[in-house]
């Protein structure tokens, strides 16, 4: 990837959220360019963002580059999972997972099937299962003419294994990383790990593009589908030099590299099949039902129960920290629950989990959750929080207002381009979610952004509306405070000062519109003017936040550290993948040196969504939202700015504000 691609300008631009296995590609590192030049096939148009298969929060680097989708966190990725090379080609990834081999305990099945539902290729996949339990998944990928859409002919070129359009292959692994066994590191901390090679050399890609949109970094294009997690690198190693993958504290494996990514359910009713002998539905059926035999073996038991049934006698029990394995009961479901009685999966996707059925949102589910969320959310989670994985109608309900600003406003989910079309094209999708949320526009009109209500101090403070949506002009005014208190200069600009002497309680109106002068709906910006709050906004930095978090009265590294709550029951038993207290991360043998406390900074900076500051966890955690600590004291969003009851969300929010300085 060409350094800038994803540079921002203005500094916010919008998120991205997450709806697409991962799937080939070609370009970045291949000799042969952009993976367009096998075969005749043009981009497709993007309708509303275009963003796709990027994480929801892009961490936005203090260089303004979306780090998630550069060259540099794939080589992180590689060398944290693969620090020798030896799986950089394919033919070495094949042998080393012993693709081929069916005897001495060796399992293997192959399935070529159209993916129909996902990004559009046909696929040539193959399965296999080592005697040691780790899983490999082998993916060709094909497609025939543009990007943008399935055809048939991509099904048939996967079957004739036409190279015109093999855009490239992709290998899945769950296998244990190389410390496992190691001190600190469980023998059997098996986990997901993806590889992507070129369709001509067989050389392993740090970037591609999947939908011919500008290419972008491994394994960020595979894991926001895959349930993964996007945390930044680390700064550089104090002995290397080099920028590590981040470490997920509450991971069973302890590596780098695993970022609590899963392995998809096959859904058959999902796929196209082929007329041509042995490649139909019924013919296939078995194997892919036996493929899905081994995904279930990776998703691990929920905490405090025991296989009951023999196909889960190869299931890890997981720790109370971890993915509970949630989407294992759709797998099941899929064959008729537990025990998997019945040989084939539904024909037609007519599964309505029970609690949307109850809610009377069984039509939501099957035409937009099952089309177009399932599959990718039922991944997420932890056993502390997991109400991103839309299991439930309450689940999904939990989160309208976030669901609301990234279809209807935004237009950055579903995330992958096919699916994105399909769901616009289609009334009976976005006419039944646009129904549920109160709105059936499409995303691409002005929608003006003054962002969050905040307090300040007498003086000069900058505004800004770079976080309006599809806007090219603004046009500022003020409309209410104490009178002659304040003014509004350079009203017409994206960044307009703000200048009070009196305090008091103003309000600010924004207005965007486009090129076209199309204008948006008015937004109200609140501005409470405190000439006795403790601190100068702009003067803020790390060291009060780090404060704020190990000190304040939120708490938050009660939970945010190693053992986490001591009040949880078990004791200790709640940890958080993020750590807030002091410890030596950069192995310098201080953790109060500079180095360390330059570190806790990247991984406390990665919790901020530059795009849309009200949605950083920086902020929606502590007050309230889908954390498994609850609101904490200094937190309560629904206060007025400058309220005790939120001086702490002020304090993080006025830095965030500020651009986060160190």
């Amino acid at each position: 990837m060409k350094k800038g691609r994803w540079l921002l300008y203005p500094w916010i631009a919008a998120t991205a959220l997450l709806l697409v296995a991962c799937g080939g590609g070609g370009g970045g590192g291949s000799t042969t360019g952009d993976i367009q030049t096998n075969g005749d096939r043009g981009a497709s148009q993007a309708v509303g963002l275009d963003r796709f298969l990027l994480n929801p929060n892009p961490l936005v680097r203090p260089d303004q580059l979306f780090e998630v989708g550069e060259v540099e966190y794939a080589n992180a990725y590689y060398e944290a999972i693969d620090p020798t090379n030896a799986k950089d080609t394919l033919a070495k990834w094949k042998l080393a997972n012993n693709i081929g081999v069916t005897s001495g305990g060796h399992t293997e099945y192959s399935v070529i099937i159209g993916d129909q539902r996902d990004l559009g290729y046909g696929r040539r996949m193959v399965a296999h299962r080592n005697p040691n339990g780790t899983l490999a998944f082998l993916v060709e990928n094909y497609l025939v003419g543009a990007y943008g859409g399935y055809t048939p002919l991509n099904l048939e070129a996967a079957i004739n294994r036409t190279s015109k359009w093999h855009l490239g292959t992709n290998a899945i692994e769950f296998s244990p990383g190389p410390k496992a066994g190691t001190a600190g590191f469980p023998a059997d901390g098996n986990f997901v790990k993806f590889y992507t090679y070129d369709p001509v050399t067989e050389q392993r890609l740090t970037t591609l593009s999947l939908d011919g949109r500008p290419d972008k970094a491994m394994p960020t294009v595979c894991t926001t589908c895959h349930g993964g997690r996007g945390d930044p690198l680390t700064p550089p190693d104090p002995v290397t030099g080099k920028k590590l993958f981040a470490k997920v504290m509450n991971g069973y494996s302890q590596h780098r590299g695993d970022m609590q990514a899963q392995l998809h359910p096959f859904e058959p009713a999902s796929f196209d099949y082929s007329t041509i002998p042995g490649f139909s539905r019924s013919e296939q059926e078995a194997a892919i039902k036996a493929i899905n035999k081994l995904v279930l073996c990776s998703m691990p038991l929920p905490t405090g129960t025991v296989a009951a049934f023999p196909e889960d006698n190869c299931r890890r029990v997981a720790t109370k920290n971890e993915y509970q394995g949630t989407a294992a009961v759709h797998l099941k479901d899929m064959y008729g629950g537990d025990g998997l009685p019945n040989a084939t999966s539904f024909t037609t996707d007519t599964y309505v989990e029970p609690s949307w059925s109850v809610a009377g949102q069984s039509t939501l589910y099957l035409n937009v959750q099952a089309q177009a969320c399932r599959v990718c959310h039922l991944l997420r989670g932890t056993g502390n929080q997991s109400d991103i994985d839309f299991d439930t109608f309450q689940h999904f309900d939990a989160y309208k207002d976030r669901i609301k600003v990234h279809v209807v406003d935004r237009g950055n989910m579903p995330l992958a381009k096919l699916i994105y079309d399909k769901y616009w094209s289609t009334p009976g999708m976005f006419q039944t979610m646009g129904t549920y949320l109160g709105d059936t526009k499409m995303p691409g009109r002005p929608i003006a952004d003054p962002g969050p209500d905040r307090v300040v101090k007498q003086g000069a403070s900058t505004l800004s509306a770079a976080m309006s949506l599809f806007s090219s002009s603004y046009q500022w005014s003020l409309l209410g405070g104490p009178p002659g208190g304040a003014v509004l200069t350079n009203a017409t600009s994206a960044a307009p000062t703000f200048t009070a002497t009196q305090d008091g309680t103003y309000e600010v109106r924004l207005v965007a519109s486009n090129s076209a002068g199309t204008a948006s709906a008015p937004a109200t910006l609140t501005i409470v003017v405190d000439s006795t709050l403790p601190y100068t906004p702009t003067a803020l930095r790390f060291a009060q936040i780090k404060t704020l978090l190990q000190a304040g009265a939120g708490g938050c590294d009660t939970c945010h550290r190693p053992g986490g709550d001591a009040g949880a029951v078990p004791a200790g038993s709640v940890i958080p993948p993020i750590w807030y207290v002091d410890f030596d991360r950069a192995a310098t043998g201080d953790a109060n040196d500079a180095t360390n406390l330059h570190w806790l900074y990247t991984e406390v900076r990665g919790r901020i969504n530059f795009t849309d500051i009200v949605a950083s966890p920086l902020l929606r955690k502590p007050s309230g939202n889908h954390h498994n600590g609850g609101s904490r004291p200094g937190f309560n969003a629904s206060q007025t700015p400058g309220n005790v009851g939120r001086a702490d969300y002020d304090m993080v929010l006025n830095w965030i504000l500020n651009g986060a300085p160190e």
